[in-house]
Parts: structure tokens; C-alpha cells; sequence
């Protein structure tokens, strides 16, 4: 669209009162009659994606459009804005308009509309061609007609309202969806949800409520447009019982008098639908959560399975149940009514807690095989985070004093002296005796503890101890601080255990592997594992499975593959280093280590798959175990990191 055409449609936007003469039009733009008719049709060519939008000519009348206020509005804004859009925007909007569109949009049109060019605009477009197909979408393309995306109402939805994950790179929490539409529209919906809310006494979290905004400017859009979505009868009557449904009726009826516009009842079943799957609070799931058939029994697998694989018992913590079941209930709706997500935190959440994400991936395919749900992995991610907490909250109830006994030559008060002196000024002591030399060894066989404190040299006393003065001066003081420094070390180092070495075998570690897929690479390790006695032949398809479910990749290069530990018959890891690094997902892998351990290792498997991550935090060591050719020199690498 030139600039001529550009002021005549200016010219025809602004006048509301009437046709206006060709004559007139010709006049104002300063060229021939001919040229006003044949601007004019280019102008139609340009509108003709707006349904609503008609150009009228009238011999003896005029010219005049025909369109509602909204649209005019739109394309005031949108064609005349003096800002250009940056390849962002342009983006966004592409998309937003090829899914909203009902007829096809040019490769011609786009290009003058968005003043770039042709290879730009093709470049947005298959950009746009792959990411619809997240959402079951495809961007067909014919001739001298256009291009459409072609795929059901309620998908095109889905992806509009995703529309900011178009632009992975934006780490912001702008939801840059809401730029598409007028802010008096998104005001009123925002006011009318809060209505709602307080209205019911509703208890949705604010990323939900950003959720639900969206969708209802979306449904107002398409029901403008008389686009609507598609629900089975015995959806709806279902849909119809639950009490959101209620809710749903309430706010629609403000919105049909507010917009003026006539929902059909399957927008009210749809919307229905999104409150049932928002995120509730957990403070008030008492007044929505019921535990049915389904969040019953996949609440107790996970919980179930969790305890067998990490050896915490998720039993003893009720804020980890509560807070599940109220999770699992929005996520088990989102994925009855087809409601995607898409989680922000996947990425850090795999590499910051490999081992648990793990475990929930094969939580989750225990749930797939028992209850035929399918949790995807930006699901998977959010209960990683439930059950990460639990395991902190417990792990920190195990933080108790130290027990220590006092052994005191001089007496029952002096001992009583000392002891309230170390308990002022150390809190994390606790005095469980007070006695004498003789006393010591028939007191620790019924009492345990921890270490000694003594006013006096304890000989053949295998415990640890220190011998300090009675009076306990500043000597003694510096003494007892850096023995206990040196205890909690010690202590530290014995709890941290090594990767066994008899888990790792010369035979299962191969050097500049050359694999082109990832799946080859999972498929070869764990083929060698069986061929070699330490996994039955179902852990090379359990393997696979893993790896399908979500990619194994934890950062730094590296990769831990692994099977249900039910087809393990000999704990073992086998270990491959890449010729060249190797896409795994997204990122790139050059060492890999197959973990395959048995049930009754599995605090073995929690500990090999933390020492593995902090070598994936030192990149030298992993590039000299990349490029390491010979057994013993990978493996004297490996296990001094590992120490």
C-alpha cells in the first residue's frame, strides 16, 4: 500500500457520515477519478481478511465502508501507528492475525502492510509454521490465494493464548498477548473477573487469573467473529453439574451486557472448563477440592512411587499432600479439556534437580501405564517442585543438636558448671550427661552420642572427644569451635559417599562414540548393559521410554540416561563420550553416563547422579573427560572429581 492509498483509506475510516463522491476523494488526494477507482480496488484486496469489513460504491451515491467500531479502531491503530514495529511485534501480530483470520492472508498483503519484505515476511512465516505445530496447527499455503492455518477452534485458541512463548528469548513476565487487544477491553475483563472472584469468594492464583483473562478476551474476540468452539452434548450436561458452571453463567451475563454481544452456551461450557482447570490456592482447597476417582488414585501413585524410589517417606508431611492433591487437580482438568501449558522453569528445573525430576518422569510413566494420563514434562517439572520441598522440609527436621556427655573428674557441680557455659554460648549442643570416667562406657552402650567433651584424657575411648579445662576460658572456647569445625567436616566427607567402584567396569565405557540421534546413543548404552548381564531386555524399551518422556540432558554437556531400576539386575554405569558433541533436545551432549541401578541401591543412585552434576558444573573437567581415549585416565579424572 502506497502512500496514496494509505491517506485514502485514512480518508474513508474517519468519515462516518455518509458516502462520500469520488469527485471529492479525487480532490483531496490530488490525482484523476481513475486513480481513486483503481486505489480502490487495491483497498479491497488489502481488507478483504477483515470479514466485517465491505466496501460500498454507489453510482451517484459514493463510496463509504462498512464495519463495526471495533474493527474500525483496530485498523486505525494498527495501519497509522507512527511507531514501527519491531520483528517482535511483527511476529505477534502475523500469528494473531493468521489465526483469527477467516479467509487467507497474502504474502503480498503482509509485506506492505508491515513495510518489509518478502523474504522477511516468508522468514516470520515459517517461524510460525513450526511453533503451530505445538498446538496441532498447520500453516497452509496455495497460490495466488494466501495463506491459513488450518486446525480446530479450540487449538487455535490454545495458541493464542500462548502467543508469548512465540518468542522463546523473552524472559520477562510481560504477557505480550494483551498488546493485541483495545485497553477498555482489557480493563472491563479485568474488572469483571475480579468481580467474580470476590463475588464467589473464588481463590485463584494470579498467574490463573492472568490465564483467565486472556481466554475470555480471546472468546470475546471469536465469538465477535462468530467463531465458536465445538463441545460434545455429553461434555456439556457433564460440564453443566459442576458448580464453576455457576460462576461461569454470572460472569457471562455481565459480559453480554457490558459488550453487547450473545454468548452461544458452548462458550459458557468452554469457559467453564478454564475454571476448573486454574491454579486455586492451597489455603482454601477445603471449599473446592474433591478427591475423585482419578486425583485419588494418581495422588497415591506418585506419592507411592516417590517413597520407593527416593527412600523418603512422603507419609510424614502433610503439606506436601495437600499441596499435591490441590496441584494435581488443575493439572489433571488441563489435561481432560486439553489445556497445554508451557513451563518456564523446565530447563533450570532438570539441571538444578536432576535427581528428582528423574524420579518424577518415572513416577509419571507409572501413572501413564495404571490410569492411561499422560503428564508432559512442563507438567512433570511443577511436581518436582512439590516433592523437592517435602524432601527439604524433612531433611531440615533431621537437623537435630548434637548429643554430647561431659566427663568431669571434679565433680557433680562443676560438671553442671561447664555444661551451662558450652549451652550459652552453643546452640546446636546438646548436653545429654553429666558423669564420671568410670561412668562413660556403660553410658554410651545404652545412650549414643556424638562426641565427648572431658576435663581429662580419656585413653582406648574410640568415640571422638576433646579434653578442655573445667573453667572453660577463651582457650578452650577457640578449642571446642574448631574441634566441633573439624566434626561437622569429617562428618560431612563420610556422608558424602562416592560413586562404588563397583559400578564402573572398563567393558561399559566407550570413547568418541559416533551417534547421530540421542535415542541411538540411549538405545547402544543400554543394549550393552544387557548384552553384559547387568539388565534384563525390557530396560533397553524402559530406557527409550525415559528418554521420549523427556530429554536427559542436565547442562554442562552432559547427559544420565536411565530405565526403571525393576528390569536392573547388577547396578552398573556405562559411559560414552562423543566424537562430535551431539543435539540432545536442546542442548548439546558430549559425555554420557547410562545409569542403571538396582532398587535396593537406589541412595547409591541419588548420590552418583549428585556427583555427576557437580562435574557438569566444572567444564574444564568435563572437556578432559570428553577427550579422554584410555580407561584408566578417564576414570582417575572421574573419581577425583567424585571424591
Amino acid at each position: 500500500m502506497n502512500q496514496r492509498q494509505k491517506e485514502l483509506l485514512r480518508l474513508l475510516l474517519i468519515h462516518k457520515e455518509g458516502p462520500q463522491q469520488i469527485k471529492t476523494l479525487s480532490k483531496q488526494l490530488e490525482c484523476a477519478e481513475k486513480t481513486v477507482r483503481n486505489d480502490l480496488d487495491r483497498l479491497e484486496e488489502l481488507l478483504h481478511h477483515y470479514a466485517d469489513v465491505s466496501i460500498i460504491r454507489k453510482p451517484g451515491l459514493g463510496v463509504w465502508l462498512e464495519m463495526n467500531e471495533e474493527t474500525r479502531t483496530d485498523i486505525l491503530s494498527r495501519l497509522f501507528s507512527n511507531e514501527p514495529k519491531t520483528n517482535e511485534e511483527r511476529l505477534f501480530e502475523i500469528t494473531y492475525e493468521l489465526l483469527t483470520s477467516k479467509q487467507s492472508v497474502t504474502l503480498q498483503y503482509l509485506a506492505e502492510h508491515y513495510y518489509a519484505s518478502k523474504s522477511v515476511v516468508k522468514k516470520d512465516l515459517d517461524t510460525i509454521s513450526e511453533w503451530i505445530k505445538v498446538f496441532d496447527l498447520e500453516l497452509t499455503s496455495k497460490p495466488r490465494i494466501g495463506h491459513t492455518i488450518k486446525g480446530t477452534e479450540r487449538n487455535k485458541r490454545n495458541a493464542l493464548a500462548h502467543l508469548s512463548e512465540l518468542i522463546p528469548t523473552k524472559k520477562d513476565e510481560k504477557n505480550y498477548v494483551l498488546d493485541l487487544f483495545q485497553p477498555y477491553e482489557i480493563s472491563i475483563v479485568k474488572k469483571l473477573l475480579k468481580d467474580l472472584v470476590d463475588q464467589f469468594s473464588l481463590s485463584y492464583t494470579d498467574r490463573a487469573l492472568e490465564s483467565l483473562k486472556v481466554h475470555t478476551l480471546i472468546m470475546i474476540k471469536r465469538t465477535r467473529q462468530q467463531s465458536q468452539v465445538f463441545v460434545q452434548e455429553s461434555e456439556k450436561e457433564e460440564t453443566k453439574k459442576q458448580p464453576e458452571y455457576y460462576y461461569a453463567n454470572w460472569l457471562f451475563d455481565q459480559l453480554e451486557s457490558t459488550f453487547g454481544l450473545t454468548f452461544p452456551d458452548t462458550e459458557r461450557v468452554y469457559f467453564t472448563w478454564h475454571l476448573m482447570s486454574g491454579k486455586r490456592m492451597e489455603e482454601a482447597a477445603e471449599t473446592f477440592l474433591t478427591y475423585d476417582k482419578d486425583l485419588s488414585t494418581v495422588l497415591r501413585i506418585c506419592i507411592e512411587k516417590m517413597e520407593r524410589l527416593t527412600l523418603f517417606d512422603f507419609t510424614k508431611d502433610p503439606i506436601l499432600e495437600k499441596g499435591l492433591a490441590v496441584h494435581l487437580h488443575s493439572v489433571l482438568n488441563r489435561l481432560k479439556f486439553g489445556f497445554p501449558i508451557k513451563n518456564p522453569l523446565l530447563s533450570d528445573i532438570k539441571k538444578m534437580y536432576p535427581y528428582t525430576f528423574s524420579t518424577i518422569i518415572l513416577t509419571i510413566e507409572e501413572i501413564k501405564n495404571r490410569c492411561q494420563i499422560t503428564i508432559p514434562e512442563d507438567e512433570a517439572a511443577y511436581l518436582v517442585l512439590h516433592f523437592q520441598a517435602s524432601i527439604e522440609r524433612m531433611e531440615n527436621n533431621k537437623l537435630k543438636k548434637k548429643k554430647v556427655v561431659i566427663v568431669c573428674h571434679l565433680g557433680v557441680g562443676m560438671s553442671h558448671l561447664l555444661e551451662a557455659k558450652i549451652e550459652q554460648q552453643y546452640h546446636d549442643i546438646n548436653i545429654i550427661g553429666c558423669l564420671g570416667k568410670s561412668e562413660l562406657m556403660d553410658f554410651v552402650k545404652r545412650q549414643p552420642v556424638d562426641f565427648i567433651i572431658s576435663t581429662l584424657p580419656l585413653e582406648s575411648v574410640e568415640i571422638e572427644h576433646v579434653v578442655l579445662s573445667p573453667l572453660f576460658d577463651q582457650n578452650d572456647k577457640k578449642k571446642l569451635s574448631q574441634f566441633i569445625e573439624t566434626f561437622e567436616k569429617n562428618k560431612t566427607e563420610q556422608n558424602s559417599q562416592k560413586v562404588p567402584a563397583c559400578f564402573l567396569h572398563a567393558h561399559l565405557v566407550h570413547f568418541q562414540l559416533d551417534k547421530v540421534h540421542r535415542y541411538e546413543v540411549v538405545e547402544f548404552l543400554a543394549k550393552d548393559l544387557y548384552e553384559k548381564g547387568f539388565v534384563t531386555k525390557e530396560y533397553i524399551h524402559s530406557a527409550l521410554n525415559r528418554e521420549r518422556a523427556s530429554a536427559t540432558a542436565i547442562g554442562g554437556g552432559i547427559a544420565i540416561p536411565h530405565g526403571d531400576s525393576a528390569f536392573v539386575k547388577k547396578s552398573a554405569i556405562a559411559i560414552a563420550t562423543m566424537k562430535e558433541p551431539l543435539d540432545w533436545a536442546t542442548e548439546k551432549i558430549s559425555l554420557v553416563f547410562m545409569l542403571a541401578i538396582t532398587k535396593e541401591n537406589q541412595k547409591d543412585f541419588k548420590s552418583v547422579i549428585a556427583k555427576i552434576a557437580e562435574i557438569r558444573d566444572q567444564p574444564l573437567v568435563v572437556h578432559a573427560l570428553s577427550g579422554e581415549k584410555n580407561y584408566d585416565s578417564f576414570i582417575k579424572v572421574f573419581l577425583q572429581e567424585s571424591k
